[in-house]
């Protein structure tokens, strides 16, 4: 007689195993724990042998029913359903043990022997954020040229084009090795040439961004014995990194201090952004108040005695050359990719917290553009601890004297 749901929901644990029988040879199994597993009975080759079929509940009876079907349907072609189910087990390891993440990790282990540590680290980030968790399980014998493109368009909606060209270089690179290795015979990123956006010329803006000539930077800075309105801009320029143009313009209306934020208008998208300040700028600018709060302007401009024009153009860019800090060395713009490099290179931040913190336009996969709150607790915590790496390198290094680099 077949087996009903009511007679499994009935039956309880014995001292030993028992079996509910329903047909073609399917049966539950219970323990004496409680544990039932479906059975499926047959004979192959003249040899009587079992094919586990699942757990009940999560397999119903009508599940376990319609495999005991599949593999009846096995065994009348001649095929036996255990063997295809080790088969398959093998063919899914060899499958993993060739994923593209176990191919991309063995090519950067034998490539990291010859690279900087911070090349090395930087390459794996790189793959790990944008690459693994498309591809990164997927056999990388089978992985076709849409499939990369596609992963290659979600770093582009981010609006990172060098970053998309890169990671294109190193997947083509995993490819080659694949081959040379014999674990693919395919190579789907030579066939996406030109399928990107091309990247934009890069602007070379002088920046300090090794942290030995950092740590050099800001003790020089801190030498600064010109206009004490500077010398503030000079401290605050490194912990906010923002564009030039937007720190001389920083106006205390748009700034609270107790919340430790600073929210503005960012004059290239004109887009409210915001930047929460370090226990460091605060005190900065809490020490600055006195002089200039009463004005519209964080910063004046020095032949405005009613602080209702901003601070000159040029006003950073004399400070730093009053210092002996070259146009070839840093710009004010430099604080930005010096921070930028860093937060990524050295300190570990995800590329995402660093692009909103710089104002750039950030999407998410459907191409929407993130709200200007987004990972705001996140960049809180980064700015934090960009200001104390900043303070640990401006006490603990000896200085670098920029006339060598000049």
């Amino acid at each position: 007689m077949a087996l009903t749901n009511t007679a499994i929901r009935n039956t309880k644990p014995a001292d030993k195993t028992k079996r509910l029988y329903d047909e073609k040879g399917l049966y539950l199994e219970i323990s004496p724990q409680g544990g039932k597993w479906w059975r499926f009975k047959y004979r192959f080759d003249g040899k009587e042998k079992r094919l586990s079929l699942g757990v009940y509940p999560d397999v119903t009876l009508k599940d376990a029913r319609d495999r005991r079907d599949a593999a009846r349907k096995l065994v009348a072609n001649d095929i036996d359903p255990s063997e295809k189910r080790k088969a398959h087990k093998a063919a899914r390891i060899t499958s993993l043990e060739n994923s593209f993440e176990i191919l991309a990790r063995e090519w950067h282990a034998k490539q990291a022997l010859k690279w900087a540590p911070k090349h090395s680290v930087k390459i794996m980030r790189r793959l790990e954020q944008n690459v693994f968790p498309w591809l990164g399980e997927k056999p990388i014998a089978g992985i076709k040229a849409p499939e990369l493109l596609n992963v290659l368009r979600r770093i582009e909606s981010r609006e990172v084009i060098e970053t998309a060209h890169r990671t294109l270089g190193d997947c083509s690179r995993i490819f080659r090795y694949a081959i040379a290795t014999g674990r693919a015979d395919y190579n789907p990123a030579s066939d996406l040439r030109g399928a990107l956006t091309p990247m934009k010329k890069a602007q070379h803006l002088a920046a300090v961004t090794e942290p030995a000539e950092v740590s050099a930077l800001l003790r020089t800075l801190a030498g600064y014995e010109g206009s004490p309105i500077v010398q503030s801009a000079l401290r605050l320029a490194p912990l906010v990194f923002v564009r030039p143009g937007e720190l001389r313009q920083a106006q205390w209306a748009d700034l609270d201090l107790d919340a430790a934020e600073w929210r503005y208008f960012v004059t290239k998208t004109e887009t409210q952004h915001i930047v929460p300040l370090s226990k460091q700028a605060v005190t900065i600018l809490r020490e600055l108040f006195p002089l200039t709060g009463r004005g519209r302007y964080v910063f004046p401009n020095a032949r405005s005695p009613k602080g209702d024009r901003p601070m000159s153009e040029n006003a950073i860019l004399v400070a730093l050359r009053t210092l002996g800090i070259g146009k070839e060395v840093m710009t004010g713009h430099g604080f930005r990719a010096m921070a930028r490099t860093i937060l990524d290179e050295v300190l570990g931040f995800r590329p995402d917290y660093i692009e909103h913190q710089l104002a750039h336009a950030v999407r998410d996969p459907n191409g929407r553009a993130y709200n200007r709150t987004s990972h705001l607790s996140e960049r809180r915590k980064m700015m934090q601890a960009w200001a104390n790496y900043l303070d640990k390198l401006k006490a603990g290094a000896e200085i670098i004297p920029f006339n060598q680099h000049a």
